[in-house]
């Protein structure tokens, strides 16, 4: 589980040792190998290919670690004995230095990358979980079967032992509505308890705020004997407030010695505020379109805050790393000129993996949308096509920021279909406001047969604008071009800001 690498980050340590020593004997055989025909010097280089998979797997201290290694090996069986600071000139100094340093400066960036990439990837994890539920609560589902998949996805998503969702009655008492579990319980579903110990659920009912259990050794009651009997080590849980009341609480609980992320709590409440709203939409259909509208806003402050983190952190640092190598570089002096053309590679790689990461944000959430409005953003995507796309936009001022949203993806969408799957070679777009609906059409020359039940990508766009209260149409006829249509109406969301 990504949230609990620490332990097991120490427990793999070993492992790391062993495979940087055999890494660095593997390169040093070849570097053996090549010593005839390439200058001792240039040997160094072929070192960088341990340290990087080392700081991908293990982090930046045994990246070091191995960087301090290498160079011991290549002084050992490269740099002639007879010197005694063990280097055999300036030059062969200055190379090892650089080396160190460059080691020190990709191992740390290849760490740091592998750390986001596995941030990234948990974040998708949770939206994909999130947006399964969230599909499952639009389409107006029984409550038991939201109140089922909650908690499954809580369980695998945060590699519980045990997940439970459970309602508070009036006489004090909690009844199981839902479980997952990797171990035999015997609380089962509709089961009526009393909350005569300690327990997540009494704790959460005393405190109305998440809560966190580190131990029930030596505790009384029914839940607690329970977690004693299956090896429980900690458990987490969350309240779920439904009109300003405690309805229930969603909890997890794992055999691990190594305790839930500190954020565990706030992420289960995602998924806590969708248990909410399909007990409300169960009393309302109004409260539904109500409440899949927040599922969307809040689905997109997470996509803007994603994009803000990536810039101001992982963004800003590959800049400064790259700052960093070419002020190293402009220390190397000009006999060097290998040693020197690497680090310029190195900062080309950098330069290259921060225009990726930019384009990656970009696809999350575009800052331009935020800051500029529909129309620019719009023609962003017009300019990033493949194809030619021309775009029609009849829309003056800025619109409900929803709407903007909305109608972004929705031709986001349709695009990247037209390119992906229907081998299309020009698109229109045509955008415009009127009688207080955004309407969007979107109509490509490719090969149609678009359908909503073949990908996810058109049923999000669905989703996402039957949240707005709008309605979405695809008409695309096998071989006749396919033109997807979105009304997103925005006269009551203007009306109600103004208000």
């Amino acid at each position: 589980m990504p949230g609990r690498l620490s332990g097991g980050w120490v427990r793999r340590w070993p492992g790391g040792v062993l495979a940087g020593v055999i890494a660095v004997a593997a390169v040093t055989g070849v570097a053996k190998l090549l010593e005839p025909h390439v200058p001792p010097v240039s040997l160094l280089t072929l070192y960088l290919l341990v340290v990087l998979p080392i700081a991908v797997v293990w982090g930046t201290v045994l990246a070091v670690a191995t960087s301090v290694l290498s160079v011991a090996v290549y002084v050992a069986l490269f740099v002639d004995p007879a010197y005694p600071l063990l280097v055999a000139d300036t030059q062969t100094a200055v190379a090892l230095g650089v080396f160190l340093i460059t080691a020190v400066v990709v191992g740390t960036l290849a760490s740091r990358l592998q750390r986001a990439a596995q941030t990234a990837e948990r974040l998708n994890e949770e939206q994909s979980a999130l947006r399964r539920v969230a599909t499952l609560v639009a389409k107006a589902g029984p409550p038991s079967a939201v109140f089922q998949a909650v908690t499954r996805e809580v369980g695998q998503l945060y590699d519980a032992d045990l997940a439970r969702m459970e309602r508070y009655e009036t006489d004090g008492t909690v009844t199981g509505v839902a479980a997952f579990s990797r171990v035999p319980v015997h609380l089962a579903v509709g089961q009526r308890f009393n909350l005569d110990g300690l327990s997540v659920a009494r704790e959460v009912r005393e405190t109305g705020r998440p809560v966190r259990l580190a131990t029930f050794r030596g505790a009384e009651g029914t839940i607690a004997r329970e977690a004693r009997g299956l090896g429980i080590r900690s458990s987490i849980g969350c309240p779920i407030v439904v009109a300003g009341r405690i309805w229930g609480v969603i909890a997890a609980s794992t055999k691990s010695d190594a305790p839930f992320p500190p954020n565990t709590e706030a992420q289960i409440a995602s998924f806590t505020e969708l248990v909410a709203t399909a007990i409300g939409n169960a009393e309302s259909r109004a409260e539904l379109r109500a409440s899949r509208a927040r599922i969307v806003a809040t689905a997109d402050r997470t996509r803007r805050r994603i994009e803000r983190d990536l810039h101001d952190g992982a963004q800003q640092r590959l800049v400064s790393l790259a700052l960093q190598v070419r002020a190293v570089q402009a220390l190397v002096p000009r006999e060097l000129g290998e040693a020197g053309q690497e680090l310029d590679n190195i900062a080309t790689g950098l330069s290259e993996a921060l225009d990726e990461l930019r384009e990656t944000a970009r696809g999350i959430h575009p800052a331009i949308l935020a800051e500029g409005g529909l129309l620019p953003a719009l023609k962003a995507l017009a300019r990033r096509s493949p194809y030619p796309v021309e775009l029609i936009v009849r829309a003056n001022g800025r619109l409900p920021e929803p709407i903007e949203i909305g109608a972004y993806y929705v031709v986001a969408e349709a695009l990247t279909n037209a390119a992906k799957h229907a081998r299309a070679s020009a698109v229109t777009v045509v955008v415009e406001a009127r009688d207080g609906v955004l309407h969007v059409a979107v109509e490509d020359n490719g090969d149609g047969g678009a359908d909503f039940t073949t990908g996810t990508g058109l049923t999000g766009i669905r989703d996402r604008v039957e949240a707005l209260g709008g309605r979405v149409a695809l008409h695309s006829p096998p071989a006749e071009g396919t033109r997807l249509e979105a009304d997103l109406p925005f006269a009551e969301q203007t009306a109600g800001a103004a208000g």
